[in-house]
């Protein structure tokens, strides 16, 4: 499924991108409760496949630090697990 007016991007796609902008801005924001981080914290990550597909990490930089090493480490850990499977 297509977004109407850009039929080249999957609906998935568009989704991930969204759903990576409004985790990140919550996890940010210092008013944001623990609670609500912790439960945002896994919707920004299951993102992270669908993003690094489309290349946008290669095309955007994160520029807030922790966030930042949020995503490398969790690509990381990502690509490891791959590549034991791959092994296997």
């Amino acid at each position: 499924m297509s977004l109407p007016d850009s039929p080249s991007i999957p609906m998935d796609a568009a989704e991930a991108l969204i759903r990576f902008v409004v985790s990140a801005q919550l996890m940010l924001d210092p008013l944001t409760p623990e609670a609500m981080r912790l439960q945002v914290e896994p919707r920004l990550l299951e993102t992270l496949p669908t993003l690094q597909a489309l290349g946008v990490f290669e095309l955007l930089a994160i520029r807030h630090p922790a966030l930042q090493a949020l995503v490398q480490d969790e690509l990381s850990t990502r690509r490891q697990l791959l590549l034991q499977e791959v092994a296997a």
